[in-house]
């Protein structure tokens, strides 16, 4: 039985990618059922899981001699609890209360729940590094490919907008006047940041393999893996890329020359470099420079010659200074300028809707033109208001519910993301056990030569990976495909510290 269960946990990470699609998130399959249907598999997948995994009594005797574990799992209990009496009650200036709904958000908390229980399986399942190398190189390999094949036959999804993409990769070099989000690709997955955030970690482990067993397969991986970097058109796929292969170099040298417990491989290194400088050759030509180049333009037009708008505002306030004709005339002002003043049309009429708050927008038009072009900083400033307008001083211990926070907008830097929307308790008990994992395997690996083996050196710059592209682009802690993958690594992480230990 044991095996078995290892078996399902090991292809139900492999089947992650295509829980990705983005059909399943969108359209009639994502009307199908109140929840999404991936999300429902993977309950069942997890439940399943389990059923098998304490099947076996010697597992239900070790977890009851793990107290540590008990006492985790009872204060996650009591928390989702008091959670979910805080945030029933809520003062908005929406009177859809942002769409809250108690049994949206139990689903949410099942779901947060469902890496941990990955991890925790993973972890008592004793993986092989074999069985690791096999899943690293499939999930890489289906996320990669499917973005290469996609963006060669111009099929692809677009990472930035609805629809397809209008060039492929070798149209970039001869147009320079397609546009980023016609040229960034995302295969046909859901969200480009989450597989961003995954491709940045598996960065060093596919440099790993290179230099571990250097072959045609090996090579053919990091290059499709790099391409696919460079078209998702993301800042962390495109800069990740660059930055990890250096970085995964430099830790092979480490233990090549300093630990001496890794072989020297020259044609790898070359592999390695020659690919890290081809990307840097193509970054210019990318949508990730030409989004950039279009944002810095964006940003100092939004501050283009607003005498007129400013000058009808003044008019306005001061013929309204206060009241419903104030508000009104507001309303009008927003509606009729928002795009002058470059604000984000989501933002407005559907996150926090002008309409409610029209003083909060105003606020926001009076502000540099380079901030209200920063999305994350207009997310954090309409969380805040929320906040401010509930003003519950228990919201920042347990949150104002993820329900409210998707519906205004995901805020892009995990981490304060979870704090909104779980509360400081729910996120260190949430989140914080994949930092605490890192931070123990740090701890073994400075304090234990045995830990010091290039296997493991390498699971640490891909855990850093992943919670630095969390907290940079955000979109990855709350999505299970990159919460699920992460869990089952920190999962491996833990099975070879063991092993050495």
């Amino acid at each position: 039985m044991k095996e078995k269960t290892k078996q399902v946990l090991y292809y139900f990470i492999l089947l992650q990618p295509f829980l990705d699609l983005y059909w399943f998130y969108n359209g009639k399959l994502a009307e199908v059922l109140p929840f999404t249907l991936p999300t429902i598999i993977r309950i069942l997948a997890v439940f399943a899981i389990f059923c098998m995994f304490f099947s076996q009594k010697q597992n239900w005797q070790k977890l009851g001699r793990d107290k540590w574990l008990i006492a985790y799992l009872v204060l996650l209990v009591i928390y989702s609890i008091l959670h979910l009496w805080h945030v029933r009650n809520f003062t908005s200036v929406n009177p859809s209360n942002y769409g809250y709904s108690a049994g949206s958000e139990i689903f949410y908390l099942i779901r947060m729940a469902l890496p941990l229980a990955t991890m925790y399986f993973t972890k008592e399942s004793d993986f092989s590094a074999q069985d690791l190398a096999n899943v690293i190189k499939w999930i890489s390999g289906l996320f990669s490919g499917t973005i290469v094949i996609s963006n060669l036959f111009v099929i692809s999804l677009r990472s930035y907008g609805e629809g397809r993409i209008s060039a492929n990769i070798f149209q970039w070099f001869v147009n320079s006047q397609i546009g980023y989000s016609h040229m960034a690709s995302k295969g046909f997955f859901n969200f480009s940041n989450m597989v961003s955030a995954v491709l940045f970690m598996l960065v060093p482990f596919m440099v790993y393999y290179l230099f571990s067993e250097f072959n045609w397969k090996n090579t053919v991986l990091l290059i499709m893996q790099a391409l696919a970097m460079i078209e998702l058109g993301t800042k962390v796929a495109a800069f990740g890329l660059i930055g990890g292969i250096v970085i995964a170099i430099l830790i092979h040298a480490a233990h090549a020359f300093l630990f001496k417990n890794a072989k020297k491989n020259s044609k790898a290194l070359i592999t390695a470099l020659v690919i890290a400088m081809a990307a840097v050759g193509i970054l210019p030509f990318s949508p990730t420079i030409q989004r950039y180049n279009y944002e810095k333009q964006l940003a100092l037009q939004s501050d283009h010659d607003l005498s007129k708008e400013k000058q009808e505002l003044a008019a306005g306030l001061k013929k309204y200074p206060k009241g419903e004709k104030r508000e009104e005339f507001l309303r009008d002002f927003i509606e009729k300028n928002y795009e002058a003043y470059a604000l984000n049309k989501r933002f407005v009429f559907k996150s926090y809707p002008y309409k409610y708050d029209p003083e909060f927008w105003l606020r926001i038009m009076r502000e540099p033109g380079d901030l209200r072009m920063q999305n994350r900083h207009l997310e954090l400033a309409m969380l805040n208001q929320v906040v401010k307008t509930n003003n519950n001083k228990l919201d920042k211990v347990f949150g104002i519910s993820y329900t409210r926070e998707s519906n205004i907008f995901n805020l892009e830097r995990d981490f304060m993301s979870q704090v909104y929307s779980l509360g400081w308790i729910g996120m260190i008990l949430f989140i914080g056990p994949y930092v605490g994992i890192l931070l123990y395997g740090v701890f073994k690996w400075l304090t234990n030569k045995r830990v010091r083996t290039y296997l493991i050196s390498t699971f640490l710059a891909a855990t850093v990976f992943m919670l630095a592209a969390a907290y940079s682009s955000g979109n990855v802690m709350d999505f299970l495909t990159a919460s699920l993958i992460l869990a089952f690594t920190e999962g491996n992480l833990l099975i070879q510290i063991k092993k050495q230990l």
